[in-house]
């Protein structure tokens, strides 16, 4: 075979040149002289011609007769009439027999286009044209050996380690040859990184047939009795790879994200990473679904939804489905007769399909040039749907006829897709069956040799690290700024353009500021601070996005990032900490009604552009559960299991203010329980200037983390006690403990320990008690993780004389830091003392929704910490 005349390589741009190049070609349904009975068959086959493609290689879905439903005859049409008097070929036909032989086989074969969900007609008309005028498929040599190495891989890991979960690609294996062929078009199309995302299904085949990873290396975290301890990191089929491949089109680099069992979360995570890299490059997403998770996870709508929106848009994702119509054990078969397919959740963004069936891999690269041409034209999703099916259970260890008695003896009857393609090249004279036989057998057999070579070589070093992230060099967080700074930078943030009417909270706001600036005794308030560390950073050359909802003006207007015309003449937005002169980038982005799907683009955004400052901020610290996902399995281990650091910010507001269970509580415990080996930062500042500085920290240290902070929700951000001098913002640094200096240390008799705005409702509570006023220090542990316990130890050394030790919060006691800090504070106690808890009593769902009884709570709470 190898002698035989290649013939000619499928060039995918063909007729489908980048959107800058040209313009689409004219679509048949435009006007002409054709018959309108002849364009409505056109129409017919346009709209619902996919709904009889053969595209089930098992042919066990419903799907419609195209002799019944597309007949010419329920049109009107005979065989042997002419489509219009003195009318051109259609489809290169004349007649209504030759049109009816181009639209069955344009729209009715194993690749089909379903455009039901695209309401836009032009767009519509684009694609029916575009797909019409698509080079015919070819099949060649090289097609051929790529599902050999896919077919090989899979038997050769089978037979060495029988037992092994692998997720298997047989019944898909077209899989690998259709990312081969994304890869080019990504590169046609001027791409220079693609973010990947995918399931388990097929992840460690292309692992090593397209991410280029040494077998040995993978066969070493498969093998059970492997003696490589760093392989235990995490799955094989959860690790990501980086790398540069070679198209014909020219290089791309390709990045598969790294993803836990919780299938579609990495579907926005992709998305944000892909945002942050067209900052500075020209990046695309594309991401592989499984059939049942895209239909079944809620996230997959959300992150569908973001691809709409300002802020998140990444122009356009590249969907692949790869559809074995099984949910585990549950059959999830396309219904065409209905129009039911799993890609149906994609129909809220207008999202077109390709359908494609897994045995005709020669229509996948027609597929991928058809996407990504969209993709370039619209800046819109697209899917292609891949149809096969799996020839081995969930898990290769499984029986799977257990469950599916009918389906896994047809799927084990099937020929592999590398024989059935060889077949027919056969057929299509390309070679004889003898010569084709022997290029089967002798490139299966190289390709299994070439693996066992590999795996006698031996592993080669863990492949832990995904992304690689330089670390940067050492930079001071203190701050040593002069008052006339902030007097510049405020002075450039309140300089509104001519016709600008702000609201009077504004007009006021802008007035507090230049009043906090032009007087060193002023005190500054939450809002004043946060805006002066952004500043900070952005005339530092540190970007800075703040994404979540109602971000821009903040829950509590704590932050009016965005200062909106009150007039119609003038500009609509202002935005003052974008009019710093020679800073960075500065982004403020109100998002949907999600937490789940934003935290994971934003988890991806912080990933991508490590030297940013990323923050996600929750409505409300109680809503963060509903992105419980991301934080356990992306945020608090990805480092550890993937290498992929993270200086993310959650900013959860959280506090018992009377004002029910969901609106008080961000789970501080929760978080707490996360943290080991130093893998977050856990903090709860009391005042404005350690919030500024404590934003400054996150954005400048050179070891990156993700940061949780208990922010401040209505009622410490209108607490007086809690501003600052406005010079407590120009010197020194964040400090994760404070100590009170309005005690005699001697004269102390009790120690009250406690975090965030409990420590000013103390102070208050002890100032109007004349017995604790000198007897009772209050000290503040400002960040629980990394517990400062060496800062405490020196600290608490200065109260000899105190006698109780006391850990004070306003969270019922099993619901706060108590469970955490308790193991922490204990080897702190002086001989023969021990720490008490103060809290509220244990609870099923936390604060009350009584501000009658919050009150008697709260004052319960200050005078047993108080006093006992």
């Amino acid at each position: 075979m190898a002698n035989l005349p290649a013939p000619p390589r499928f060039d995918p741009s063909r007729g489908l040149a980048p959107a800058r190049h040209a313009g689409p070609p004219r679509s048949s349904t435009a006007s002409g002289p054709w018959r309108p009975d002849v364009l409505r068959w056109l129409q017919a086959h346009q709209n619902d011609g996919h709904r009889c493609a053969d595209l089930d290689p098992l042919g066990v879905a419903d799907s419609v007769d195209a002799r019944e439903l597309l007949a010419p005859g329920r049109f009107g049409l005979d065989p042997t009439e002419r489509l219009g008097a003195d009318a051109p070929a259609l489809l290169g036909a004349h007649d209504v027999a030759g049109l009816d032989r181009a639209l069955k086989r344009i729209y009715c074969g194993r690749l089909a286009l379903d455009t039901s969900a695209v309401r836009d007609a032009d767009r519509r008309h684009w694609l029916h044209a575009h797909f019409e005028t698509l080079p015919p498929p070819h099949r060649d040599q090289a097609l051929l050996d790529r599902l050999i190495q896919a077919e090989v891989w899979e038997r050769h890991v089978a037979r060495r380690f029988p037992l092994a979960k692998r997720f298997s690609l047989e019944g898909c294996e077209a899989l690998l040859p259709l990312m081969d062929a994304l890869a080019a078009q990504a590169a046609l199309h001027a791409v220079a990184e693609v973010f990947i995302g995918m399931p388990h299904r097929g992840r460690v085949n292309l692992l090593v047939n397209l991410f280029g990873m040494p077998p040995a290396q993978v066969l070493d975290h498969i093998d059970p009795a492997t003696t490589t301890p760093l392989a235990s990191d995490d799955l094989i089929y959860h690790l990501g790879a980086r790398r540069l491949v070679h198209t014909e089109h020219g290089p791309v680099t390709l990045q598969l994200a790294p993803n836990p069992s919780h299938l579609q979360s990495i579907h926005p995570v992709v998305l944000g990473m892909t945002y942050a890299a067209q900052k500075q490059c020209r990046a695309a997403a594309l991401v592989l679904h499984g059939d049942a998770a895209f239909a079944g996870q809620g996230v997959v709508m959300e992150a569908l939804m973001l691809s709409q929106r300002s802020g998140y848009a990444v122009g356009g994702c590249i969907h692949v489905i790869l559809n074995n119509q099984l949910g585990f054990t549950t059959p999830n078969p396309m219904d065409a007769a209905a129009s039911r397919y799993c890609t149906d959740v994609a129909r809220c963004i207008d999202a077109p399909v390709l359908r494609v069936n897994a045995e005709a891999p020669e229509q996948l690269a027609r597929a991928a040039a058809l996407a990504f041409a969209y993709r370039a034209r619209f800046g819109a999703d697209v899917l292609i749907d891949l149809i096969g099916y799996r020839r081995l259970g969930h898990a290769e260890q499984e029986e799977p006829a257990l469950s599916s008695p009918g389906l896994y003896p047809m799927a084990a009857r099937r020929p592999p897709v590398a024989t059935l393609l060889g077949e027919a090249m056969v057929a299509d004279g390309l070679c004889s069956a003898s010569e084709m036989a022997e290029h089967l057998d002798s490139r299966r057999a190289a390709v299994d040799h070439g693996l066992l070579l590999s795996a006698q070589a031996g592993a080669a070093a863990a492949h832990r690290r995904v992304t690689a992230q330089p670390q940067r060099p050492a930079d001071s967080h203190a701050a040593t700024f002069e008052l006339d700074t902030l007097g510049a930078w405020v002075s450039d943030m309140t300089r509104l353009p001519r016709g600008f009417q702000p609201h009077p909270v504004i007009a006021r706001l802008v007035d507090q500021w230049r009043r906090s600036v032009a007087d060193t005794a002023a005190r500054v308030n939450w809002c004043f601070a946060e805006n002066m560390a952004y500043a900070s950073l952005l005339t530092r050359g540190i970007a800075v996005r703040v994404s979540g909802m109602d971000v821009e003006r903040g829950t509590f207007l704590h932050r009016q990032a965005v200062w909106h015309n009150q007039t119609p003449t003038g500009p609509d937005k202002f935005v003052p900490l974008r009019q710093l002169s020679s800073a960075a980038g500065f982004e403020v982005v109100n998002s949907p009604l999600s937490e789940e799907a934003v935290l994971g683009f934003e988890y991806g955004h912080s990933v991508q552009r490590p030297d940013d400052l990323t923050i996600w901020e929750a409505q409300y610290g109680d809503f963060v559960n509903g992105a419980q996902v991301f934080i356990d399995q992306y945020i608090a281990s990805g480092e550890e299991k993937w290498g992929q650091r993270s200086a993310l910010v959650l900013l959860l507001p959280h506090g018992h203010e009377g004002v029910g269970p969901e609106h008080s509580n961000a789970f501080l415990g929760r978080f707490l329980q996360l943290c080991g080996a130093g893998n977050l930062r856990v903090a709860y500042p009391s005042t404005a200037a350690q919030w500024f500085h404590l934003l400054r920290r996150q954005a400048l240290d050179p070891v990156r983390k993700p940061l949780i902070v208990m922010s401040p929700k209505a009622v410490m951000q209108q607490d007086a006690d809690s501003h600052s001098p406005v010079q407590a913002l120009l010197q020194g640094g964040f400090e994760p403990l404070l100590d009170d200096r309005g005690v005699a240390a001697d004269a102390v008799e009790r120690v009250v320990l406690c975090s965030g705005k409990l420590h000013h409702e103390l102070a208050r509570a002890r100032a109007a008690d004349p017995q604790a006023a000198s007897r009772v220090a209050l000290l503040r542990i400002e960040q629980l993780y990394p517990f400062p316990a060496a800062e405490l130890a020196a600290t608490l050394s200065r109260y000899r004389r105190a006698e109780t030790l006391v850990w004070a919060q306003e969270e019922a006691l099993n619901q706060g830091a108590w469970h955490h800090v308790r193991d922490e504070l204990a080897p702190l106690a002086p001989p023969g003392r021990a720490w008490q808890p103060v809290a509220r009593a244990v609870t099923a769902s936390g604060a009350t929704a009584s501000v009658t009884l919050h009150r008697r709570q709260q004052a319960e709470l200050l005078s047993r910490a108080l006093n006992g």
